[in-house]
């Protein structure tokens, strides 16, 4: 075995629910997982505690392969400067005014890179997945909320701050439904998993009981033929749609990918959303563009975060 085939990398995703690491080799393949309750509501040293525990078995997994851990990358939802500092993550408060990356590299001993998630997804799938052939593309995670990761000529693009690619708060109508971030008629107001169900619920017939409805569920009444269950999909597709003109025209991009738990439901959606963007595009980007659905699931985190953190400590890469 060559000393290059005994180099993980750490990629530890966050969420509000659940903690998950993985060992992901040069090649993104995940060698080994580990998963846990991120826990949150005890506090931030709590948390850290959980960090600690997770990458004690990863080391332990590393070391029965007889491999070592260069460098690790977590990917964490909010507003993340490029430093690894944490402006706000409305799931994670604790960590709100938090530089996470000094933090981990403390906790760890690795180098470490920290991202927004949803970045961390983007690059994951372009270094091995779906944005493989794409130089320039947005990712876009339809669950909860709505993110977005835009990755410009092969690199990824954070903007000057770390902020960049809030898609989920771009405006698709102007007077619409108000939104947690204090603006109106966001896009992830329509086309995310809550926008989804709560469209369900609000077509039911009154005196239903409708508190237990998913975006799933939605979905499997949608292929059973239920009209209220299409029409709440292509309304999600058109404002996509809405979202994917507008990015066509200002950055001319290659592909629009949808990951997330909808993109499961992609098939739902896609003849609503392209069909709007074309409608709303210029047509040389908008014939350019491609809305294609993810390909690694929900190991994009994982294998996103370690492959930034491959990127900016595993020389010799070639990424």
């Amino acid at each position: 075995m060559t000393e290059e085939r005994n180099e993980f990398f750490a990629g530890i995703d966050v969420g509000g629910t659940n903690l998950r690491f993985a060992l992901v080799d040069r090649l993104g393949r995940i060698r080994h997982r580990h998963e846990l309750k991120t826990g949150i509501n005890a506090g931030r040293e709590a948390f850290y505690e959980k960090i600690c525990e997770g990458c004690g078995v990863l080391r332990r997994g590393a070391g029965a392969c007889g491999a070592t851990i260069v460098a690790a990358g977590a990917g964490i939802p909010g507003l993340i400067a490029n430093d690894g500092y944490v402006h706000v993550s409305v799931n994670l408060p604790p960590l709100d005014g938090v530089n996470l990356r000094e933090e981990l590299q403390r906790l760890t001993e690795l180098p470490t890179v920290v991202a927004n998630d949803v970045n961390a997804c983007a690059w994951g799938e372009r270094l091995y997945g779906a944005g493989a052939e794409f130089s320039s593309f947005i990712m876009v995670t339809l669950g909860t909320g709505v993110g977005g990761g835009l990755v410009l000529n092969g690199s990824l693009w954070t903007g000057i701050d770390g902020v960049a690619g809030e898609l989920g708060h771009l405006t698709v109508e102007p007077d619409g439904r108000p939104c947690t971030c204090g603006n109106r008629g966001c896009l992830e107001q329509y086309a995310s998993a809550t926008a989804i169900a709560a469209a369900a619920r609000a077509a039911m017939p009154e005196g239903c009981a409708g508190e237990s409805i998913s975006a799933e569920n939605v979905a499997e009444a949608a292929r059973r033929g239920d009209p209220r269950a299409l029409k709440i999909f292509a309304d999600a597709g058109r404002y996509l749609g809405i979202a994917a003109a507008g990015l066509a025209n200002i950055l001319n991009l290659e592909a629009f990918i949808v990951g997330g738990g909808v993109a499961a439901s992609f098939d739902l959606l896609k003849d609503a959303a392209e069909k709007e963007m074309r409608a709303r595009a210029f047509s040389v980007p908008g014939e350019r563009l491609r809305i294609i659905p993810a390909a690694l699931g929900e190991d994009a985190g994982l294998i996103g975060s370690a492959a930034l953190a491959m990127q900016a400590f595993g020389s010799g890469t070639g990424i």
